[in-house]
C-alpha cells in the first residue's frame, strides 16, 4: 500500500473539505467530514444503511470487512448532521452515501471514485490524501489532542497500540526527540 498522510491541523482538514466541495461535490466533502468523525475504513463508511443506524442511541455497529471484527461508533454532532441533512434530502435512499448513477451496479458509491477524488485534491494541497488518510488524520489529531495510544487503539479497532503508534507515524525519532523536549 501507498505511503499516505494524516492531516496535521483543523485548518488543512477544513480546507480538504472545502476543496473536495468546490472541486468534487457534496458527497466527497460529507465522506470526508464523516470519515473523520468516525474513522472507518471507506468501503465499511460507503457500507453504511440508514436502517442500521440507532438515531435513539446515535450508534452504529459495522463487523469489518478488512478484519472481520465488530465495531460500535457513536456519530457526534457534526455526523449526525451530515447524516441527518442527507436522509431529508434523499429520503428514498437505502445507502448514507448512495450513488445517484444509472451506471453503477452497486447502490453505494464506489471507493474507486472517492479515492481519486481525494488524489486528485491531495495533489492540489501537496499532501498525500488517500481514502485512508481520514483515519490517519482521526489518531493523529486524537493524540496531538492528548489522548491516549490505548484509546486511540480502541477507536481505530487496532491490534495493539504498537500498531497505533506506527500507524499515526510515531518514529523513533519522534520518540528520541522527547528526552531533549523533557529535561527535568
Amino acid at each position: 500500500m501507498n505511503e499516505v498522510d494524516a492531516v496535521k491541523s483543523k485548518d488543512d482538514i477544513q480546507r480538504i473539505e472545502n476543496l473536495l466541495l468546490k472541486h468534487g461535490s457534496q458527497d466527497y466533502a460529507d465522506i470526508w467530514k464523516l470519515g473523520i468523525n468516525v474513522a472507518f475504513r471507506i468501503s465499511d463508511l460507503l457500507d453504511i444503511e440508514y436502517s442500521n443506524i440507532n438515531m435513539n442511541t446515535r450508534e452504529y455497529t459495522t463487523k469489518e470487512q478488512k478484519t472481520g471484527k465488530s465495531r460500535t461508533v457513536r456519530f457526534n454532532n457534526s455526523a449526525l448532521a451530515i447524516i441527518e441533512r442527507r436522509r431529508e434530502d434523499r429520503p428514498d435512499d437505502k445507502f448514507l452515501f448512495q450513488s445517484q448513477s444509472k451506471r453503477i451496479k452497486c447502490d453505494h458509491l464506489k471507493r474507486e471514485t472517492v479515492a481519486r477524488k481525494f488524489k486528485e485534491i491531495g495533489d492540489i494541497v501537496d499532501i498525500k490524501l488517500s481514502t485512508h488518510s481520514m483515519r490517519k488524520t482521526r489518531g493523529y489529531i486524537m493524540h496531538s489532542s492528548g489522548v491516549s495510544i490505548e484509546q486511540i487503539s480502541e477507536v481505530l479497532n487496532h491490534s495493539s497500540p504498537a500498531v497505533t503508534m506506527a500507524y499515526i507515524g510515531l518514529t523513533k525519532e519522534a520518540t528520541l526527540k522527547t528526552y531533549d523536549e523533557f529535561e527535568l
